[in-house]
């Protein structure tokens, strides 16, 4: 029977050889999963990472980096979602009930803010935003905790260890952003098995927009557990809110994913460089990195490990100069993007206004704070440009 070329091109013979492989992932796009027959169609498929019933679910590409992410994170489950902040959201929109209180650091990312103090509310969840540095109060009806190291913009590394600790003994569960760390700073799971065995974060995720992506391309994130309960809470929460991914968004994070710790290493070490050489200038008043002695909470990143430290440092310039000079060394930079996000191949820098975003004291009186993110350049030429610029200061 002849058939249309609608038809042909649709229903087309060719498939593959058997046999073929390549280092390359095969892409899978699907939004219609076609099943053998009508049995196969009526078969409980679980929501485990191994059955397909929808692409908004999954494909063979997007189960790939799920899993891989996974073994990233030392984790045994991983869902993606399409962002950073859908990471976020996912965790305390599945755990969290009317009556029930979440903790949030006070230096958190503003959006996990904005959900907390926005959203949340309007389904009678609670809050209090705590001091990173410290051991926060944990009330009977504390049902989650978050914690994000570093923390946004001022980059305080919090007491990971103690928060978890006493999380723990009250049986209340903990969320990470462990976007700053991306899995090869520490383990947020195991954060310091050596000092603390089976001390870990519950649930751990991080925006796969920065490092796993690191080509400034792509929005996705990851929230990956160890216990099949947990994960089953959040997997029916995932699938009811759709969260779905385009596959080659996937493939992206794919192909970036193997160089991931040469770029994080290469990152980190110019980083270093360049926040030390800042903390030095007569211009700046203090710099806020992990790795920084002095720099606040550089004993609580010591504590679990003192290995990776990224690729972001913030500097404080002198109260003497005013916003808009600082505004006008941050337009004089040349080789320094103007925009937010960071583990990119190119430079950023962003002054920041956190006079309206903090519910503590800021830990630093007056002065404009301007956060630097460092790329792939060389670091002769950055400290140049930075070098340069301050002349606008004047």
């Amino acid at each position: 029977m002849t058939r249309g070329p609608a038809t042909e091109l649709i229903h087309h013979p060719y498939r593959a050889p058997e046999g073929w492989d390549a280092i390359p992932v095969p892409v899978a796009k699907a939004s219609t999963v076609l099943f053998k027959d009508t049995a196969d169609l009526h078969k409980p498929r679980p929501r485990d990472g191994l059955s397909y019933r929808y692409g908004l679910h999954g494909t063979p590409t997007s189960y790939t980096l799920a899993a891989r992410i996974a073994t990233l994170e030392h984790a045994e489950h991983c869902l993606l979602v399409p962002s950073g902040l859908a990471a976020v959201t996912l965790p305390s929109l599945a755990m969290l009930r009317p009556g029930d209180e979440v903790l949030v650091p006070d230096n958190v990312y503003g959006q996990n803010r904005y959900l907390t103090e926005s959203w949340l509310p309007r389904w009678g969840v609670t809050h209090r935003f705590y001091d990173a540095l410290t051991v926060p109060e944990l009330r009977d009806n504390t049902k989650l905790v978050w914690l994000e190291a570093a923390g946004s913009i001022t980059l305080e590394f919090p007491d990971l260890l103690g928060t978890l600790a006493a999380c723990r003994a009250r049986g209340i569960t903990t969320a990470l952003d462990n976007t700053w760390g991306a899995g090869l700073a520490f383990n947020g799971f195991e954060p310091a098995p050596r000092t603390h065995p089976g001390l870990g974060a519950d649930i751990v995720m991080q925006a796969l927009t920065k490092y796993p992506s690191g080509g400034a391309d792509v929005l996705m994130g990851s929230v990956c557990t160890r216990d099949g309960r947990l994960h089953d809470k959040l997997n029916h929460a995932h699938e009811h809110l759709g969260y779905g991914l385009g596959q080659n968004d996937v493939e992206l994070v794919l192909r970036s994913l193997p160089t991931m710790p040469l770029r994080y290493a290469a990152q980190d070490r110019v980083t270093r460089e360049l926040a030390s050489w800042m903390a030095g200038r007569p211009e700046v008043t203090r710099v806020f990195h992990p790795a920084l002695p002095g720099s606040p909470g550089h004993a609580h990143w010591l504590a679990v490990g003192g290995a990776g430290a990224a690729c972001l440092f913030s500097a404080v310039f002198q109260p003497g100069y005013s916003p808009a000079q600082v505004d006008a060394f941050v337009d004089a930079l040349q080789l320094f993007g103007i925009g937010y996000s960071w583990a990119g191949p190119m430079s950023l820098a962003v002054p920041y206004d956190l006079s309206r975003s903090r519910n503590l004291p800021l830990p630093f009186d007056g002065g404009t704070l301007v956060r630097f993110a460092i790329g792939l350049e060389d670091a002769a030429d950055l400290k140049a440009d930075i070098e340069q610029a301050l002349s606008a200061l004047v």
